[in-house]
């Protein structure tokens, strides 16, 4: 292996720092505040070798020779910024990794549920993706973050993650702006890795759901205007309202507390928040 190995530790205190300087001593360490996904990520990436960055979340595995086949299949193509192979569920059964950028009318059928009033039609289900043929090579707007191969050249262009978006619409924000810089966005099905989904979160849903809508209101004000952010923040607010009306149990009360924070304020106050 050429170089040292980086290793991002976001002010863990769960014993972690010593175990890697104990057992792993010829690690590169970055220590630092947690900073968000974006944040870490940006950190290893900084200071990694190579022409690629494979992004894994700690819930995903290659099956095979998953990687291999990723790395050369981008090799194959020099246009593409990004490359998203194909994700499976415990069971075996294909995960819908692809998604379309969010537009107000998107949102408007992703959080009414409008989708499933007309799951095979196109115009109510182009943000979730499902229309999205996960059995040969497409473009793609944005894919999920859980395992994405990112050439180096094209981050070199656009820059790293915007950490301003600390958890969710990081990668989205991300792969708007290789699209912006006219590279290509590849869904490549013959790598296959395997994504338990929400490992991450599911401990912890509450404020994470926030963190979700505040990431949405956030591609809004930076890709759009201060208007479209608060067209979002009005729309999601009467969705979580609704919600929270035929919902019962936990569902019922994560989103009667998002609609909560969604009324605390304007959309610009809500992205000030720390």
């Amino acid at each position: 292996m050429a170089g040292a190995v980086p290793v991002v530790d976001h002010g863990s205190i769960d014993g972690t720092l010593e175990l890697v300087r104990e057992r792993f001593p010829d690690a590169r360490l970055i220590e630092q505040e947690n900073k968000g996904l974006g944040g870490g990520s940006n950190a290893g990436m900084r200071v990694a070798s190579g022409d690629y960055f494979l992004l894994l979340n700690s819930d995903a595995w290659a099956l095979d020779d998953a990687v291999e086949k990723l790395a050369a299949f981008a090799d194959e193509h020099p246009d593409a910024a990004v490359v998203g192979p194909r994700l499976l569920n415990t069971d075996g059964s294909l995960q819908r990794t692809v998604r379309g950028f969010p537009t107000i009318w998107r949102l408007t059928t992703e959080y009414f549920l409008l989708r499933k009033l007309g799951p095979r039609t196109r115009a109510l289900n182009a943000f979730y993706g499902s229309r999205f043929a996960h059995d040969r090579v497409r473009e793609a707007e944005w894919m999920m973050g859980a395992c994405l191969l990112v050439r180096r050249e094209a981050a070199d262009t656009v820059g790293l993650f915007d950490e301003d978006f600390f958890m969710f619409s990081e990668e989205t924000d991300w792969l708007y702006r290789f699209h912006r810089a006219g590279w290509k966005v590849l869904f490549f099905p013959g790598a296959e890795f395997v994504h338990v989904g929400g490992a991450t979160t599911s401990q912890n849903w509450g404020p994470m759901y926030r963190e979700q809508l505040r990431g949405h209101l956030r591609f809004f004000a930076k890709h759009g205007s201060p208007r479209d952010a608060e067209r979002a923040r009005r729309l999601l607010l009467s969705s979580m309202r609704l919600r929270a009306l035929v919902f019962r149990g936990e569902r019922r009360k994560t989103t009667a507390q998002a609609a909560r924070w969604l009324a605390s304020g304007r959309a610009r106050d809500l992205l000030e928040e720390s």
